[in-house]
């Protein structure tokens, strides 16, 4: 497929989801495909992200079942954690999880450059002291950790070292408001570290439905995490193996790691990309029209560096449809309504849809349907875990637009019933269902009184 002179039609600068699955549906379609990667199959998500993170979390929930376990009747020794055994079972299923990214590359007839790549013209990169042709270029090279600049800010960690540390601290103040912070501060409680979460704003999350925010809030709290809300973090102090946290409303706090996870930047500094027409927005993101097109006709861009919706889903059904798009005669345009999301906090929430707050901003009339009960297995486990589950509807047009919950298996109850909320499932479809029983998803389907 690819034209005389040049000796790739798509080259692809970036190997994580997105990048490495819009590579291999490219191969498929009959073009010629390479992609350069200076750092790890897979990108953040992989390595220091969503795959690592899902891991501790699941570490993290153990101490709360071993609790529960023995109101059910099981007797067992107390329990010990060992940090390092964690640690390194991770990085065992992340290398294996790296070489089936590799496989699936060359199973494409995909060509791998492990280095980094640069935009030297619109249709010429060069990669490992070789200049490379190519028809199209795409750019989808993620996000990096972005830590604000004040004293002491070279004594933090980020989410891109939190994964490999020797050893626990007793404490740790983790700083941020958003998935990764809220998740972090639940693992560190989870794994028996002192935590607190400082975060600049009035409450965390600030997207995500006031209900559900609110009331993981008092679960996080009430499971020891130490919220300190309205807050930032003037400076830091190394004073020995001790870091002391000057905080806005006066007070210190003192920890023996501190934690940055306030916010994301689009990963194209000294790309090349100032060598072609492509614009870069004041956040920092690439400029792409519909079709992921920058103003340089020959770059595209998807994923974190265009700074739409930052999900690796997304941006793995972002490379599904310009690989359909370039080289499969495809017209599609990307549809960001109605996409799932999980925070996997501890008790998980998961939402999708339209906020109440969204809802009453774009319909005439909606109404609102929630509950609050306690799970099951909390009646013998005598743990305090509540679920929590709303549902938004279009008053006129009785389309359920918004669902949200707060409990545990949040996640996966949401991708469910994301199928029919994305197909446009009416209240009355929700009414028409038949529960399982004794499940907390029939809750969904049983709910009757608006409020």
């Amino acid at each position: 497929m690819a034209e005389q002179q040049y000796d790739y039609d798509l080259f692809v600068i970036g190997a994580g989801s997105g990048g490495v699955r819009a590579a291999r549906m490219s191969a498929q379609h009959g073009a010629r495909v390479a992609i350069a990667e200076q750092q790890y199959l897979g990108g953040t998500c992989v390595n220091v992200g969503c795959v690592p993170k899902k891991l501790f979390v699941y570490a993290a929930s153990f101490h709360e079942e071993f609790t529960a376990a023995a109101g059910f009747g099981w007797q067992m020794p107390p329990a010990t954690f060992d940090w390092s055994v964690l640690r390194d079972n991770k990085n065992t299923e992340i290398a294996r999880l790296n070489g089936i990214y590799d496989n699936l590359l060359k199973n494409a007839g995909v060509t791998l450059f492990n280095a980094r790549a640069v935009v030297e013209s619109p249709h010429e990169v060069l990669v490992d002291g070789q200049k490379i042709s190519c028809r199209y270029i795409l750019v989808c090279t993620g996000g990096q950790p972005f830590v604000p600049d004040f004293p002491g800010s070279e004594h933090v960690i980020t989410s891109d070292q939190v994964f490999f540390l020797d050893k626990l601290p007793e404490v740790i103040t983790v700083v941020g408001g958003g998935y990764i912070s809220v998740e972090f501060a639940g693992i560190f409680n989870g794994l028996g570290v002192e935590t607190h979460l400082d975060y600049r704003g009035p409450l965390f999350l600030k997207s995500f439905d006031q209900d559900l925010r609110e009331i993981l809030a008092e679960q996080m709290a009430e499971k020891g995490v130490h919220l300190h809300f309205d807050t930032e973090v003037n400076s830091i102090a190394r004073q020995g193996d001790t870091l002391i946290s000057s905080l806005s409303n006066g007070e210190e706090l003192a920890s023996g790691l501190v934690m940055y996870a306030t916010g994301r930047t689009p990963n194209i500094q000294n790309l090349g990309l100032d060598n072609t027409e492509v614009v870069i927005d004041k956040r920092g993101c690439v400029v792409v029209d519909e079709q992921f097109q920058t103003n340089e006709a020959s770059v595209y861009a998807i994923g974190d560096v265009i700074g739409r919706v930052e999900l690796t889903p997304v941006a793995i059904q972002e490379g599904m449809i310009l690989a359909a798009n370039l080289f499969n005669g495809g017209n599609a345009v990307m549809d960001y309504d109605f996409i799932p999301t999980a925070v996997f906090s501890q008790p998980n929430l998961a939402t999708v849809g339209y906020t109440e707050q969204q809802a009453q901003q774009r319909f005439d009339k909606i109404d609102v349907y929630s509950s609050r009960f306690k799970p099951m297995k909390e009646t013998l486990g005598g743990g305090a875990d509540i679920i929590f589950m709303k549902l938004i509807v279009d008053a006129l047009s009785d389309r359920v637009v918004g669902c949200h919950m707060l409990g545990e298996g949040a996640g996966e109850l949401i991708q469910g019933l994301a199928v029919a909320i994305k197909a446009g499932a009416t209240k009355n479809d929700f009414d028409a269902t038949v529960g399982i029983h004794p499940t907390a998803a029939e809750e969904f389907v049983t709910m009757r009184t608006s409020v």
